[in-house]
């Protein structure tokens, strides 16, 4: 099975339509293809996001730009958005949409006989898709990806290659996951024994992902202890995060690269946390909280909260704990002199008595 790559080019006044905003130009010129201002040619798209970057549109060779209302794009064809970007965005998905693998089942992937697949889903080379597992309308499984028996994959998903769902996962519709997510592993739970041994307590629960949930490369979301871990819509998260049992990610959070989330935490709608951020097992991030780069979160944090720094203190605090702590290098060698001062100074004493 090989994916189908395809360009489907619009004329301006049509992809202004369906961006819903006015154009400036030739209505019926055709767009072929999207690209960055400084590789566009004469039939791409490009955008601009401000008049910064007008140096940058004049010496382009890009045939139409998205652009703000205002922004001189030196007379060529134009679509005027107030969110460029997102419109590009947009545009890129109408003109260059996602390769995807035909319909149907590779000859080299293998399906439980009960399994359900919907006729429109495609199943790539080396999948493995276990008993009872189920496919939906139009998603597409990628090379070497294995759903274990009973997992539900709703409607317009897409698992890229090496993906692994385990049993009691379940995604709903147009769920994304990138290449190596591994969804449902056992959680990290284990008591001392009565030989003082660690013993591992049984993870039965399982992963639920809700509609329009996207993961990033190498996510691992591990199952609940008992009740299920939950991301909720909307959701994105980043690569390398770890997300670990019984956790449950609002609507519409944001989580960045390499965090990790501890058992049972609850994440409220809207979150922003930020690169490498910790968060200790049971505390509960409240909804719009945003959590800088690289911070602790080891206590709940409010609706709204904006934290930085181990311990996450209120950003402008957290900030100038950050910038104090360049300066004690140079605070220590300044104790350092006033100490010998000091020490001097009470020897010249001494020897005066």
């Amino acid at each position: 099975m090989v994916p189908v790559v395809t360009i489907r080019p619009i004329r301006l006044a049509e992809l202004a339509a369906v961006l819903e905003r006015s154009f400036e130009g030739e209505g019926d010129f055709e767009i072929k293809g999207v690209a960055a201002l400084e590789s566009a040619g004469p039939s791409d798209l490009s955008f601009v996001r401000s008049e910064r970057w007008s140096d940058a549109v004049s010496s382009s060779a890009a045939g139409a730009v998205i652009a703000p209302e205002g922004v001189d794009v030196g007379g060529r064809a134009v679509i005027r958005s107030p969110q460029p970007g997102l419109d590009f965005a947009r545009a890129v998905r109408r003109i260059r949409p996602m390769p995807r693998l035909p319909a149907g089942i590779d000859p080299g992937a293998h399906v439980a006989d009960d399994a359900q697949l919907d006729p429109t889903a495609a199943v790539g080379p080396g999948c493995v898709v276990g008993s009872g597992a189920r496919v939906g309308a139009g998603s597409i499984l990628h090379a070497n990806v294995t759903l274990y028996a009973g997992v539900v994959v709703g409607v317009d998903c897409r698992v890229h290659a090496g993906c692994v769902l385990r049993e009691g996962t379940v995604l709903g519709d147009r769920v994304a996951l990138q290449p190596g997510v591994m969804l449902g592993g056992d959680g990290f739970g284990y008591l001392r024994n009565e030989k003082d041994e660690w013993e591992s307590v049984p993870q039965t629960g399982g992963v639920v992902l809700e509609d329009d949930v996207e993961i990033g490369a190498n996510v691992t979301i591990d199952r609940g202890t008992l009740g299920d871990t939950v991301i909720r819509r909307g959701a994105k998260i980043d690569d390398l995060c770890l997300i670990a049992h019984n956790c449950d990610v609002g609507e519409n959070v944001l989580i960045a690269g390499q965090v990790g989330i501890a058992g049972s935490v609850e994440i409220g709608r809207d979150a922003i946390l930020l690169a490498q951020v910790g968060v200790v097992d049971h505390v509960r991030i409240g909804a719009r909280a945003y959590v800088g780069a690289q911070s602790g979160v080891a206590a709940d944090l409010e609706t709204g909260a904006r934290v930085f720094g181990t311990p996450a203190l209120d950003l402008p605090l957290g900030r100038r704990v950050a910038v104090s702590l360049r300066r004690i290098p140079e605070l220590l060698r300044r104790m350092r002199r006033l100490e010998r001062h000091l020490d001097a100074g009470a020897s010249d004493e001494g020897e005066s008595e």
